[in-house]
Formats: C-alpha cells, sequence, structure tokens
C-alpha cells in the first residue's frame, strides 16, 4: 500500500525546500555583491539569473516528491484557485514557506559572515531600493538610483507580469493534456524558466515572483541589522502583492487560452 504524505510532511517539505531555495538564491546574490574571489566586474545579471535558477531547481528536486515543492505562497495560491489544492492547506503553507525562506537567509549569513560584516550588513537579502545591486552593478549607487527609473508601480507590474509568466509554465508542465514534463526532469525545466524570467523581465524589480523568497529573508535581514528593509510600502506592494496577482490572473488565462482547447487524453 502506497504511502500518502501527511500534511506535516508536506509542510516540512515546504519548510526545507524554500530554506534550501534561500540559501542558494540569496547565496549567489551574497556571492555576487560581495565578490569575495574577484572583482564585481567579473560578475553580471546573468550570473544571478543561473544561480537562482539553479536554486529553484535543487530545491524541487529534493521536495517535490513530498509535497510538489510549490516553495512559493504565489504557486500555493494559484493551486488553490484552480482546486489542485485544498484552500485549508494555503495559509500553512504561507508560513511554512516564508519560515523556510527565514531561516535559509541565516544560512546565507553563516556562510557569508565575514563578508557581510566586513560591508555593514548590506542587502543581500531582499529585492527592491537598497538592495546589494546597487553597489555590484552600479558602482556604489544610491538607493534611488540602483532602481534605476522604476518607479514602484512599474515595479508592481514587472511582479504581476513574472509571476504570471512562472505559474503559466508551472500549470503547462503539470498538465497531462498539454505538453507536460515527466517527473525526473520537472526541477531542471521549472530552474530554467526561472533563469528566463530573471534573464528578460527581471531588471525593474529584482524579480522576486515569490512572496515568501523576499519577505522571509527580509525578516532575517531585520534581524541580522540591515538597515531601511521595511522602508516605504515597497516591500509588500511589489514582491508580495505583485506575485498574488500574477498568479490569479496566470490561472485565468491558462483556462481561458489553453485549457478549454486542449484536446481530451483519449483523443
Amino acid at each position: 500500500m502506497s504511502k500518502k504524505p501527511t500534511l506535516m510532511g508536506e509542510l516540512l517539505a515546504e519548510f526545507f525546500g524554500t530554506m534550501i531555495l534561500i540559501l542558494m538564491g540569496d547565496g549567489v546574490v551574497a556571492n555576487v555583491g560581495l565578490a569575495p574571489r574577484l572583482a564585481s566586474g567579473a560578475y553580471n545579471w546573468n550570473t544571478i539569473a543561473f544561480g537562482w535558477g539553479l536554486a529553484v531547481m535543487t530545491a524541487v528536486y529534493v521536495t517535490g516528491g513530498v509535497s510538489g515543492a510549490h516553495i512559493n505562497p504565489a504557486v500555493t495560491f494559484a493551486l488553490a484557485i484552480k482546486k489542485s489544492l485544498s484552500w485549508a492547506k494555503v495559509i500553512p503553507y504561507w508560513i511554512a514557506q516564508t519560515f523556510g525562506a527565514f531561516v535559509g537567509a541565516f544560512g546565507v549569513w553563516l556562510a557569508y559572515h565575514d563578508g557581510l560584516v566586513a560591508a555593514g550588513m548590506p542587502n543581500v537579502w531582499a529585492t527592491g531600493p537598497g538592495s546589494i545591486f546597487g553597489e555590484a552593478f552600479w558602482g556604489g549607487a544610491t538607493s534611488a538610483a540602483a532602481m534605476g527609473t522604476y518607479s514602484l508601480g512599474n515595479a508592481f507590474i514587472a511582479e504581476v507580469i513574472g509571476t504570471m509568466v512562472l505559474v503559466l509554465g508551472v500549470l503547462a508542465m503539470g498538465d497531462s493534456k498539454n505538453l507536460a514534463v515527466k517527473s525526473n526532469i520537472g526541477p531542471f525545466m521549472v530552474g530554467m524558466l526561472v533563469t528566463a524570467i530573471g534573464l528578460t523581465l527581471g531588471g525593474p524589480s529584482g524579480y522576486a515572483i515569490n512572496p515568501a523568497r523576499d519577505l522571509g529573508p527580509r525578516l532575517f535581514g531585520a534581524v541580522a541589522g540591515t538597515p531601511g528593509l521595511f522602508d516605504g510600502s515597497y516591500w509588500f506592494i511589489a514582491p508580495i502583492l505583485g506575485p498574488l496577482v500574477g498568479a490569479a490572473i496566470a490561472v485565468a488565462f491558462y483556462a481561458i487560452f489553453v485549457s478549454k482547447h486542449l484536446p481530451d487524453n483519449n483523443e
């Protein structure tokens, strides 16, 4: 008789998977921003994009067999809207994911402690104004300049669109009526999808596309002594609200433009 994961098992998987995601994802941010081996000019946006894609791939491979490895409240929200997940699991999943992200950020703090302290505990944790990308890619730009000319509204829209693309890809990859991927290649393809989003749509906001990915490390960063992480309303509007809106739009668009036009499996 097959063993079905319990809710506690699923929550532990979501916690652990999101912890791995942030350990590696914020780890590449710290590596690029602090540049411990090479000058920052030796790195570029590709390093960030591929690092995050590999982080997602690894996390999904490790825990996907237990919970499906949502590791993202926006994905959980989308699956609940689609009725592929009970609404009763949504809040527990969100809590597990956010706590896992917090612990993953702690792991980055342990791995890069000396460099972070020497640099004044910069923001390697979360997206938006004040992120370390301002130092790594814009030569010591101020927080405002690091965001370039992108407004909060533009960043919000970028998060909506980026998350919409992410969820559309996830829905398609898991749809047996569409060109669903095999379970053993699924994590790799999701990682490549995240890489593609970073390379194509990630610039305006830093592509959180995952509320837990941004909020959990942001909370840890505030505890660790990084200033300004909760100044203003950016922290909620772009990386939290934006992905949830994008996820809901993706479910609607997939139903309208794809699902209803797919043939039955027996045709």
